[in-house]
């Protein structure tokens, strides 16, 4: 559904200034009219061919067609009446947002043929109007020529990139709940079993801790090697359960900001060598949340990414020659709530400032590695 100001075509080589003076521009050939009816006249199909514009908008089918034609007509009428033919880019613009292929094609060529015809008519007719307009007449023939292929490939494109997005994010679900499946199921396999086992033992060796020590003896060795077997299963899958590496994101985010046309500089560190893995791969995940956020709302043309490694912690920094950030995105935005999130684990800092562009640092103190020991021990 359009928006009312959306009258005035968005995302295209002109802009929306270009647009209001087309629009009040076909005012100014009615009221050059020496005759108080042909000026009344002129206005009221002016107002008419802006009212069947934006109905054209909401309208589907035939309804749609009836719209188009009525357009037609005022825009031929207005350039042999008055000598204004721009209403004919209004038109263009329109076509091209028709998505019937069928449909686009008949409108496009009836809208060449018209437009072309009237416009050649009114400059033999109106010689003298028409010497000091004859070249924008001519771009103007050029847009209505070049502006609804234009308009039609790029919805198009457009609806093919929303299905791809589409796809994908349906994949990586797909992706997600396959994973969460696997990890259940060797979960179940390590330790459902395991688990079982060590509580029947322990029921046994509680009744037999009286009865029978050597045998309640046994049973507990039992249990420890069954506990042992079982962390070790874990430990396991947990390291086939990698965390990010830090030279394996930098690849990725250097394919994701080429894909976007967006020129990336990195300095310092590529690889850590003095850091725990858990702060790898809490620098990493902060380092993709960060590169994704400059692709989708930055428009920058350059991304700036430094990592520097000291013994006391790792320094990184994202900077971007974007529009930078307000408030409300600041405050809102999941992907800065995600990078805080993961810093808070590992005691680390975050600090934004959009002041040309978006610039974002992190640091991330080695007093984690503690953290990080103990989770790998």
């Amino acid at each position: 559904m359009q928006n009312w100001y959306n009258i005035f075509p968005k995302n295209i080589s002109l802009s929306i200034y270009a647009w209001i003076i087309f629009s009040l521009l076909p005012f100014y050939f009615i009221f050059r009219s020496t005759s108080l009816l042909e000026s009344i006249i002129g206005t009221i199909l002016i107002l008419i061919f802006f009212a069947a514009y934006r109905l054209s908008f909401l309208q589907n089918g035939w309804l749609l067609y009836v719209c188009v034609s009525i357009m037609m007509l005022i825009s031929i009428g207005m350039s042999l009446v008055y000598g204004y033919v721009y209403f004919a880019l209004f038109l263009a613009f329109f076509i091209g947002n028709v998505k019937h292929k069928g449909g686009f094609i008949t409108l496009y060529v009836v809208h060449i043929v018209t437009t072309i015809a009237a416009a050649g008519f009114s400059v033999l007719t109106q010689e003298e109007l028409f010497q000091y307009q004859l070249p924008f007449i001519v771009i103007a023939i050029l847009g209505v020529i070049l502006l609804p292929i234009n308009t039609y490939n790029r919805l198009k494109r457009q609806k093919l990139e929303a299905q791809l997005v589409d796809a994908n994010e349906k994949i990586s679900q797909l992706l997600i709940y396959e994973e969460r499946q696997r990890i259940a199921r060797d979960l179940h396999d390590t330790l459902g079993q395991k688990l079982s086992l060590i509580g029947l033992k322990s029921d046994l060796a509680k009744r037999l801790i009286d009865r029978d020590s050597l045998k309640a003896k046994s049973e507990i060795t039992d249990i420890h090697k069954t506990a042992r077997t079982a962390l070790k299963e874990v430990r396991d899958m947990l390291s086939d359960m990698r965390g990010a590496k830090l030279d394996e994101e930098i690849q990725h985010v250097k394919q994701l900001l080429d894909a976007a046309g967006i020129e990336i500089v990195i300095e310092g560190d590529q690889q850590l060598t003095q850091s725990p893995a858990l702060v790898e791969d809490v620098l990493s995940m902060c380092l993709k949340e960060a590169v994704t956020n400059v692709v989708k709302h930055s428009e920058a043309s350059q991304c700036l990414i430094n990592i520097e490694e000291s013994s006391d912690g790792v320094n990184l920094v994202i900077q971007d020659n974007g529009v930078g950030m307000n408030q409300s995105r600041q405050s809102k935005g999941h992907g800065l709530r995600g990078i805080t999130e993961r810093l808070e684990f590992v005691n680390g800092e975050f600090k934004l400032s959009s002041q040309d562009g978006t610039k974002i640092e992190i640091k991330i103190p080695n007093v984690a590695q503690s953290k990080g020991r103990k989770l790998n021990d």
